[in-house]
């Protein structure tokens, strides 16, 4: 049994979210502790380092804007920084503000328990236990690997990797026959790059996703010199963007369902030759219109067949869902890539992956060998890392209890029953939807003010009312339900997770939810209650 370390504020996570409420809490004179189950700081690009791991969020863009000699000395290397190149910013910012010395690496949070009596949280690691008065959950929304329970699985003989879990030392697939499982975003950005390697490789997809090019390069020197000279106003533009990242392309008011043929065209070809999340703005009603969502859908299946060659692998790779209802796709050459010999997809939307044998895996009535599995089979997203916790609040009531038909929280914040539990990006706020690292920032101000606030009035606890977290789930899936997300079976809703509630998660629209935030804060932190 190791020692109890008392301490104001304990911080589960040193991705961005774990490291910024550090810099910020340390900075307001609060006793904070960081803890962290990996061996450094970085968070999911701590974890996901599979082939080809690239953020979809601009690198100018997806960095920290509250330090503006950090902004400045900074250089990215390309348009869409790749893993390697992020997880040193993130060390380097570690570096930079000594976080590390406020963190516990090799700590993983086995339960989390609130006492009542003396209003702590009682924080149980794998190595030690912390007592604080608060607890700020910086897990993450895409930190809890999901790997299906397929039989036989531990009968492999080969080599088994999961794109979020990726060893640190570098895999070769040179000469191998590997199959990769799933078909999401690592999947798109990991099948390029493995076939570059592997001598066979094959694609088990149970459901085609939408793919858009990212057209990465290498970034302007000019670019970035002009981002720089400007970033005050572009960071105060992106936080007035419903989605909280600029494009060159400014937003669009008209109707794709009613634009002529040649408009339509020329517009989706621009987007689609700059390539980037900007093709998602050429038209205004694409998220909230069928007939203008399917248009766009169907110029992208179009590309998909001009682009693959094999008329059978191009229709197999051509989705017919809505568009955007699941997180949209960047990629550098995946449709490209089926061209290639050695590459085969296998379509297993009616029976999944039926078995893993000694030798590879039997799917669609087939048996397969091969040298090593990669499952690119996403994450439990938004409340797996918090369930994982094992949190315990006020009268023995577990989150998992609390959460049992889907998340509750007020503001993606609080939690009602759970006092002084504070979660960053948590579902009901915009988190997946936005650019994350502004979302992040948002949060974590909001958090410090917070405690601030309460330091100055002497209160010792806030907890999140019921009938405020009632409100709010509501309201989210209110805003939900004038769009197209709800239609597809996607993370967002939890629908990858076997039993999992069927709840949309995130709130759609940055700005209203940043208002509302500053809202609750100066009338006194309305719903919730200050003890």
């Amino acid at each position: 049994m190791g020692s109890i370390e008392e301490c104001d504020v304990v911080v589960v996570g040193a991705g961005f979210g774990g490291l910024y409420s550090l810099y910020l809490l340390r900075q307001e004179g609060f006793n904070v502790k960081g803890l962290e189950r990996g061996t450094g700081v970085g968070g999911t690009w701590y974890w996901n380092r599979y082939p080809g791991a690239r953020c979809d969020v601009e690198s100018l863009q997806y960095s920290y804007s509250f330090d503006p000699e950090l902004e400045q000395e900074w250089e990215w290397t390309e348009r869409y920084a790749g893993q390697p190149e992020i997880l040193k910013y993130a060390e380097h910012v570690s570096d930079r503000f000594d976080l590390e010395s406020l963190i516990e690496f090799n700590t993983t949070v086995e339960a989390a328990d609130y006492d009542e009596i003396t209003s702590t949280w009682t924080v149980s690691t794998n190595r030690d236990t912390y007592q604080a008065r608060f607890l700020v959950a910086a897990t993450g929304c895409l930190s809890t690997t999901n790997l299906p329970d397929f039989e036989g699985l531990a009968n492999f003989k080969g080599d088994v990797y999961h794109t979020g879990r990726w060893p640190h030392e570098t895999v070769d697939f040179s000469g191998q026959r590997v199959a990769v499982v799933g078909t999401g975003s690592s999947a798109v950005q990991a099948i390029p790059v493995i076939a570059e390697q592997a001598s066979e490789l094959t694609v088990f997809q149970r459901t085609p996703n939408y793919s858009v090019p990212a057209r990465n390069e290498p970034l302007d020197a000019a670019i970035q010199a002009e981002t720089k000279e400007n970033y005050a106003e572009l960071r105060q533009a992106a936080r007035v963007e419903r989605s909280g990242i600029i494009s060159i392309f400014p937003p669009n008011e008209d109707s794709a369902k009613q634009a002529d043929d040649s408009e339509f065209d020329a517009r989706m070809d621009e987007r689609w030759e700059h390539g980037g999340f900007g093709f998602y703005r050429a038209y205004a009603d694409i998220g909230i219109d069928q007939t203008s969502n399917e248009r766009i859908a169907e110029y992208v299946r179009g590309q998909i067949t001009k682009i693959v060659d094999d008329p059978e692998t191009a229709r197999l790779l051509a989705p017919t869902n809505t568009i955007a209802c699941k997180r949209p796709c960047l990629d550098t050459h995946y449709y490209e890539t089926f061209n290639s010999e050695h590459v085969n997809l296998v379509d297993i939307s009616e029976g999944g992956i039926e078995e893993i044998t000694v030798t590879g895996l039997r799917a669609a009535a087939q048996d397969f060998e091969f040298d090593a599995l990669v499952f690119a089979t996403g994450f439990d997203a938004m409340t797996g890392a918090l369930l994982n916790m094992n949190i315990t609040g006020k009268g023995g009531h577990t989150l998992a209890e609390a959460w049992s038909a889907g998340p509750r929280t007020y503001l993606g914040l609080g939690v009602p029953e759970f006092p002084n539990l504070f979660t960053v990006t948590g579902p009901g706020s915009p988190s997946v939807l936005t650019n994350m690292i502004m979302a992040i920032e948002q949060h974590v101000e909001w958090i410090r003010d917070c405690l601030v606030a309460m330091r100055q009035q002497d209160f010792t606890t806030i907890e999140a009312t019921a009938t405020a977290a009632d409100n709010w789930v509501d309201h989210v899936n209110s805003v939900a339900d004038q769009t197209l997300y709800p239609t597809c079976n996607s993370w967002y809703l939890g629908a990858n997770i076997p039993g999992k509630t069927r709840v949309f998660m995130p709130l759609i629209g940055y700005p209203p939810y940043a208002e509302k935030c500053q809202q609750v804060a100066d009338n006194n932190y309305e719903g919730f209650c200050l003890g």
